[in-house]
């Protein structure tokens, strides 16, 4: 199993909070899309053995591309990838895209899966946060969308200045109303060099309360699991069957293939990403190269990225497969450095796999960097 990303790098409007590679220009949109269609081409044989389960397009705003746009991508992946006969094609979009014409037009379409940028339901939120669509808009393309489309997920954002804990209970409640059954929700995040940070230096706004943060993280947990959604991911909600296969893989430590400006790729040994500037990449793909950077991982690496990509899943660590593929004393150091987590209740053993207590999991990023194997420091 292996899957395919491809980056949109355009958005209508920078979102205060994204640090993501994107441009609010459209006019080298058919460039671009001519590109993508080239590097997927180019970067057939890295995939001339493995059978594509998963294609997703992510960015930016994948949405601002039309159905037929979107298509032409599917089919290139069709034409030079053996691609298993029900794959999961997920694209995401912003609810002021889905217009009812635009939804219909997708539920024609190969994508079978919409990933929907609401973040809140309150109008107040969006304008701190600039997203280019109204309470109103995301409301009618859910209305729309769950008409169409059997497998839905959407995204919600909390610990927002502003939003306090009976606002963040209708954010939660509203997009259950809809029967949705995949919910990604993750901490409003201050990234260096966003228009958010600026705001807050300046006082504008105030700052993000952590403890606020975990608290409502804490209430998602709980209202969630009431509903009958699994919490199979730090950030990810699903009900059963509606888990997002192409994340799952990534967690997984699956093959992946990153498509487009900034894009990043997989092989299980390497990884490797796309330079992040729209006219540099369409220069080099012109030329036939590939303008990407390669690291090959090392053990060490590797075993660190498991994890760190493990402690964050409901499948958390294997110490059997630790020991198998990193060696005995990569497991000994794991156990060693786990062991006052595991006193706190952070941590917990269940047999063989180390895993987040629900008290721990808010905190999972960081248990993890406490496990990771350092190099060794030169004297």
């Amino acid at each position: 199993m292996a899957g395919i990303y491809i980056h949109i790098p355009f958005c209508k409007q920078a979102c205060h909070y994204c640090d993501f590679h994107f441009s609010t220009q459209l006019k080298k949109k058919d460039e671009m899309l001519w590109a993508l269609q080239e590097e997927l081409r180019l970067r057939a044989n890295e995939f001339r053995d493995t059978t594509v389960s998963t294609i997703y397009f992510g960015g930016g705003t994948p949405s601002v591309l039309s159905a037929s746009e979107i298509e032409q991508l599917i089919q290139t992946v069709y034409s030079h990838y053996k691609v298993e006969e029900s794959p999961e094609i997920t694209l995401e979009a912003n609810p002021d895209d889905l217009s009812p014409q635009k939804s219909t037009e997708l539920a024609a379409s190969p994508v079978n899966r919409l990933s929907i940028g609401v973040q809140s339901f309150f109008e107040e939120d969006l304008k701190l946060m600039n997203r280019a669509h109204s309470k109103k808009q995301a409301k009618d393309s859910l209305k729309q969308a769950s008409q169409l489309f059997s497998n839905i997920s959407i995204d919600l954002i909390y610990g927002i200045p502003y939003l306090d804990d009976a606002k963040w209970e209708t954010n939660i409640k509203t997009a259950l109303s809809y029967g949705i059954s995949h919910i990604s929700s993750y901490a409003l995040t201050v990234e260096p060099r966003t228009a958010l940070k600026t705001f807050i230096e300046k006082g504008i706004i105030p700052d993000v309360d952590d403890a606020q943060a975990e608290s409502q993280f804490q209430h998602l947990v709980s209202r969630l699991e009431q509903e009958g959604f699994l919490h199979y991911e730090l950030s990810n909600f699903g009900k059963p069957g509606f888990f997002s296969k192409n994340n799952s893989a990534y967690w997984q430590g699956k093959s992946y293939l990153g498509i487009g400006p900034s894009a990043h790729s997989f092989s299980g040994t390497q990884r490797s990403w796309n330079i992040a500037n729209n006219t540099k990449y369409i220069q080099a793909i012109k030329t036939g190269e590939l303008p990407q950077e390669v690291e090959t991982l090392s053990q060490r690496d590797r075993y660190n990225e498991y994890v760190m990509t493990g402690l964050r899943t409901m499948w958390g660590v294997s110490l059997t497969r630790v020991s198998e593929e990193f060696g005995t004393h990569f497991k000994d150091y794991l156990l060693q450095q786990a062991e006052r987590h595991i006193a706190a209740r952070f941590l917990f053993l269940d047999g063989d796999t180390l895993l987040v207590t629900k008290q721990g999991k808010f905190l999972s990023d960081g248990l993890a960097a406490d496990l990771f194997m350092l190099p060794l420091k030169k004297k």
